[in-house]
């Protein structure tokens, strides 16, 4: 049960940002102080929604045991619906004041590969990545392809995208594995069920106060594109490669003709791959402390399985198995899996905290 102190706490925080808000003139403070407040007003309003049904539930309490049998009958039938409400308002309340994943409202670098199977992998990896803009498009959110590297007949070896929007790395992160489907390639002339495999990657994109890279650890190699045909392929230096020297990540970009817009691409990558580096290193120190989270979000860990011939896609990290692939691989009902992750995650956290009061 959550303290009344705390409660009355909590709206006074809301309310004393609420009061800086409006006297505050600089621009900065202003968009920090908005942050803020668009963050502690649901919190504030949940806490006033439970002060008030306790207070409610301490009136009615009284009212039904009082002399008049008719407004104690009726106090008696309010008090029972208001008993019924309480907990779940509270529960709501918990919910909200769980520890918050610094990089939940980020934008993400997500980035999808084939894996083990060949030519059906390669198209695996488009099937997926399909799956995630049809999402993203569903969130209302923008996604820029970064760097693709087609595969011969379909698909993709590679493809990174950007994807921008509130709370993107907070939906998506429980996306980040090994991804595999069972299938007839339609290569395959005997009917043969294959098994093939894709990884998909998440990586919050840092804002700049997140990540420091100094200029003097960065080497920048530029040379000339190659792939298909075109009149500036292979006629200028467009193509950037920046290594940062103290940890010896390398990221290369190629698809636009402009050298400036490749070595910005390619800056935007690295900084994502630095920072997600930066946060496994933290999350291998508290790893302890995540064993009760829904998967590790380790790449090479094995998280779901889309079965075609039996319409059966299964999360294994929550053992939860639906029979619609065509509307999830189409990235319609995507949102029931990420949902229900979500909701296991909450849950376990919840139950930790409870167990560590």
């Amino acid at each position: 049960m959550i303290p009344p102190d705390k409660l009355d706490a909590l709206i006074a925080r809301f309310e004393k940002v609420e009061a800086a808000m409006s006297s505050a003139t600089k621009g900065d403070e202003i968009v920090r102080l908005s942050k803020e407040h668009g963050e502690l007003k649901p919190v504030a309003d949940k806490a006033r929604e439970l002060s008030s049904l306790r207070r409610q539930l301490v009136e009615l309490e009284e009212l039904s045991k009082g002399a008049d049998k008719d407004m104690a009958e009726m106090a008696y039938e309010e008090l029972q619906e208001l008993k019924e409400k309480a907990p779940a308002v509270e529960r709501d309340l918990q919910l909200m004041l769980l520890p918050k994943d610094k990089a939940d409202d980020s934008s993400v670098i997500l980035e999808v590969r084939a894996g083990t199977g060949g030519e059906e992998a390669a198209l695996f990896a488009g099937d997926l990545f399909k799956m995630y803009q049809r999402y993203a498009g569903l969130q209302g959110w923008r996604v820029e392809v970064l760097s693709v590297s087609d595969a011969e007949k379909g698909g993709y070896k590679e493809i990174q995208a950007s994807i921008k929007g509130d709370g993107v790395y907070a939906r998506m992160k429980f996306e980040a594995g090994v991804h595999r489907v069972q299938r007839v390639p339609e290569t395959e002339a005997q009917g043969r069920v294959h098994t093939s495999a894709a990884t998909v990657a998440v990586l919050p994109e840092p804002e700049d106060v997140d990540i420091d890279i100094k200029e003097s650890d960065l080497r920048i190699d530029v040379f000339r594109a190659s792939g298909p045909g075109g009149q500036s392929v292979n006629t200028t230096d467009s193509a950037v490669r920046i290594t940062h020297l103290p940890t010896g990540v390398s990221v290369s970009q190629q698809d636009e003709k402009s050298q400036h817009k490749n070595r910005a691409k390619a800056m935007l990558i690295l900084r994502a791959r630095l920072y997600d580096a930066e946060r496994a290193r933290m999350d291998a120190e508290r790893s302890a402390a995540r064993k009760g989270m829904v998967g590790s979000g380790d790449r090479s860990e094995r998280i779901r399985t889309y079965n075609f011939p039996q319409s059966r896609v299964t999360d294994h990290r929550i053992n939860l198995t639906l029979y619609n692939l065509d509307d999830v691989i189409r990235g319609d009902a995507l949102g029931q899996l990420v949902d229900a992750l979500t909701s296991q995650d909450q849950a376990d956290r919840l139950a930790a905290l409870e167990a560590n009061a």
